[in-house]
């Protein structure tokens, strides 16, 4: 046999030896298979909404990603103050390290009246000129009812044109706060802020990697974040379950972004509807999807790679 008739022979079996490989599942095609279910949940999700639905989720474990109209802008209402929140954090650690003229988190402030706007629950039955509060302060009020006068009072003070330039070094072009809370004129005229499905998810992650603040301030960032609150992506998730996440509503839109810190498969989920015939609709859009996801990733961080769980309580095998 010649020595080129050899070598024909030789590449020959090793391209038989490398399809026997690929036809092969790998480890990883168990989990690819779960992925494919959420896929399909969603996709299902999505079918029965009459609206437009956007979805970004991301294993903070292996970078695996399931993204559903993740580039379509939408209306973010509430969801933008996380942006508000990562700027006043970003000055913070920035008046830490010496630089003037950056707002700290121990910076006092005194209600005024002038500053109050509808949809202040706290704000609102506070006393002008009397009642003394701190940017942290401010910050929680904003996150955890989601007040808009805390929210405004917080925009001033760390500048909307910063929180704008952090967007852009952070590579966010369609992440933008481009009007106060309950600004009407600005809304009627187009001037909504808004946000990516694959954005938020970018922002997200870019906190949590510590891209943006470092620790400790960090931690207490997502503190802040994590504070409990009426939303849709928590609702039928377990009570003790960190997430730190902020929804957003206007008529037509709901929306919740944020991070599930689950225990050895943290993922991030962004879930944005618009065009919405029916709010609650919406609403439970984004919480069948949430529950679908935890399902998934609860799954994930409990068992090995071929799927075996062993709980605490039983060990034995069968």
């Amino acid at each position: 046999m010649g020595h080129t008739k050899r070598r024909l022979i030789g590449v020959l079996l090793l391209l038989a030896c490398m399809s026997a490989s690929a036809a092969a599942p790998a480890l990883g095609d168990k989990q690819l298979v779960l992925w494919e279910q959420l896929r399909t949940a969603v996709s299902g999700v999505e079918q029965e909404l009459d609206g437009v639905l956007g979805v970004a989720i991301l294993d903070l474990t292996t970078g695996q990603q399931l993204l559903v109209h993740p580039d379509e802008v939408f209306a973010q209402a509430s969801s933008i103050k996380i942006a508000v929140l990562a700027e006043l954090y970003h000055q913070a650690e920035q008046s830490a390290a010496g630089t003037t003229g950056k707002a700290k988190l121990t910076d006092r402030y005194v209600v005024r009246a002038s500053d109050l706007v509808p949809d202040s629950n706290i704000m609102g039955g506070l006393t002008p000129g009397v009642t003394g509060l701190t940017n942290r302060d401010l910050a929680t009020i904003m996150v955890a009812v989601s007040d808009n006068s805390a929210t405004n009072v917080l925009i001033d003070r760390v500048g909307m044109d910063n929180v704008h330039s952090l967007m852009q070094r952070l590579g966010l072009q369609h992440t933008e706060l481009r009007r106060k809370m309950m600004d009407l004129k600005a809304a009627g005229q187009g001037r909504e802020n808004i946000s990516t499905p694959r954005e938020m998810m970018q922002l997200i992650e870019q906190l949590y990697r510590g891209k943006v603040i470092a620790q400790p301030l960090l931690e207490d960032f997502f503190t802040v974040l994590a504070t409990p609150k009426e939303s849709w992506l928590p609702r039928n998730l377990p009570e003790n379950l960190r997430i730190a996440n902020k929804p957003g509503a206007l008529e037509g839109v709901r929306n919740d972004s944020g991070i599930v810190f689950l225990k050895n498969r943290p993922y991030i989920i962004c879930v944005m509807t618009t065009y919405l015939a029916s709010e609650r609709a919406g609403e439970d859009a984004i919480t069948q999807i949430s529950a679908a996801t935890y399902s998934l990733f609860d799954r994930l961080g409990r068992a090995s790679d071929l799927g075996r769980v062993i709980s605490p309580s039983n060990g034995s095998q069968r």
